[in-house]
């Protein structure tokens, strides 16, 4: 598989960079000739960044991806440059390099490997772009074995009026992909026809006329989506289940369905609405990384 393959997706050439999710970011880049590839291994203290979190090193010095916020990239940089095999070094506490400490007081272990498998790295990227789970093995060391990637957050978003608009705004500044459906383009009572949602997104009901939902949150309890929620006060969430309840929902489904939603509740504007809900389906989706 060449780069050059027209069936891969264009962020594996690098003619759509912006499309390619943050944490996707150092595993695209690797893809190309002469990158390497920096991950976190091992973390001894408090860090700003997780098990796994990736810089890509292009021949140039440039670099694609997050590590560190800034305050090792030179130093890897010069060590990506002089490696030749893969090499897991020590940063911070402990490193026994007297003249760098990290402004956290941890350490970190970080894997360095010159010549990423970049067939792999390839296929873990097409693999994304087509909304599947990937993982890539990494060179032998003492720490991690595996780096594993989840398809980006995605969000579909049924309802009507301004927190509709507020959502799919602020999700589009996050860089969230948000599908809305406005209920203008639905039909009361029945399905949206749309392909079911997958385990990487989140369905979000934002309704003032609760009616409309029950048909769309059958849809969403039979679909794989993480996430399944709907606003509205106590006297719409009891309505709400007992229509579900007699459309034959059982408990495990009704569990389900989140309302009300966003924390803090009780947001009394469309945005604060939106940045609420927004917060609490990135930390849903977050907890898929420890729960997969």
């Amino acid at each position: 598989m060449s780069l050059t393959d027209p069936a891969l997706p264009a962020c594996l050439s690098g003619e759509d960079p912006g499309a390619v999710h943050e944490d996707h970011l150092a595993l695209a880049a690797a893809c190309a000739p002469g990158v390497a590839l920096c991950t976190i291994v091992g973390i001894d203290g408090s860090f700003s960044r997780r098990i796994g979190a990736q810089l890509a090193i292009r021949p140039d010095g440039s670099f694609a991806g997050s590590l560190a916020d800034g305050c090792l990239e030179a130093q890897l940089r010069t060590d990506a440059q002089g490696a030749t095999t893969p090499v897991v070094r020590r940063y911070g506490r402990d490193s026994g390099v007297v003249d760098f400490r990290l402004p956290c007081g941890g350490g970190l272990d970080i894997l360095i490997d010159p010549v990423p498998d970049r067939a792999a790295c390839a296929a873990a990227m097409t693999a994304l772009t087509a909304r599947r789970a990937a993982t890539i093995s990494l060179p032998p060391n003492p720490h991690l074995g595996a780096r594993r990637y989840l398809p980006c957050l995605a969000i579909r978003a049924f309802g009507e009026g301004p927190e509709l608009g507020a959502l799919e705004r602020i999700a589009a500044a996050a860089g969230v992909v948000c599908q809305g459906v406005e209920k203008s383009g639905l039909s009361l009572g029945r399905r949206s026809g749309l392909p079911d949602a997958d385990r990487w997104t989140a369905i979000v009901m934002l309704f003032h006329d609760h009616e409309w939902e029950i048909a769309l949150l059958d849809e969403a309890l039979a679909s794989d989506a993480f996430y399944v929620g709907a606003q509205g006060g106590f006297t719409a969430r009891a309505a709400r289940l007992e229509a579900l309840r007699e459309r034959g929902a059982d408990p495990v489904a009704l569990a389900r369905v989140r309302s009300p939603i966003g924390r803090p509740s009780g947001s009394r504007s469309p945005q604060t609405l939106a940045l609420a809900i927004l917060a609490e389906v990135a930390g849903e989706y977050e907890r898929l990384r420890t729960n997969p």
